[in-house]
């Protein structure tokens, strides 16, 4: 970290608003991490089937959508939604999620969400960008971040989409219809 970059957030402070004031941070969580705060509208209207509040608040470049559930601040389940009907509860609370992009930003590649799995798409990746794992180090200091290894985060990952993810269904309002597992 440079000295004219901002400090890491205090405990009170907004991880929205650290992404927003780091650059670094915000660029990684652009790529590879396909999160980008400035895309919070779904390309089409959705509802939670328990009728608890969802709320767009980053997008990425396909058309898909994470959203905060419930009532609250960025504590709140984080539920993504993609362009072709898809959904997964993702994680719990932003600074998990924003974990999980950071240690595993190519999970939607990964089948079996296995530390094995990673760890071989991470490899290409690095072919293409060998200072990927700089940038991520200091995205994660940026944001005040600790990170995990890929094998808790994608085992967190797969707990939180298939157990508690059970109670978050995401429904096209339209027509009723909920979205499918993304993870399964």
């Amino acid at each position: 970290m440079t000295s004219s970059a901002a400090a890491p957030p205090s405990s009170s402070s907004s991880l929205i608003d650290a992404i927003r004031a780091h650059g670094e941070a915000a660029d990684f969580l652009a790529w590879p991490g396909d999160f980008e705060l400035d895309r919070s509208d779904h390309v089409e209207p959705v509802h939670l089937a328990s009728g608890a509040r969802l709320e767009g608040f980053a997008g990425d470049g396909a058309g898909g959508t994470f959203f905060f559930c419930g009532e609250g601040g960025e504590e709140r389940p984080v539920l993504y939604a993609d362009s072709e009907g898809g959904a997964a509860l993702l994680a719990v609370g932003l600074p998990e999620l924003l974990r999980l992009l950071l240690v595993a930003p190519w999970w939607r590649d990964c089948r079996e969400h296995t530390a094995e799995e990673s760890r071989e798409i991470a490899a290409e990746y690095l072919e293409d960008e060998p200072d990927l794992l700089a940038g991520r180090d200091a995205a994660a200091a940026a944001l005040g971040l600790e990170l995990p290894g890929e094998a808790e985060v994608l085992s967190r990952l797969r707990e939180t989409a298939t157990v508690t993810g059970r109670d978050y269904r995401l429904v096209f309002t339209p027509e009723g219809n909920e979205y499918r597992d993304l993870i399964g």
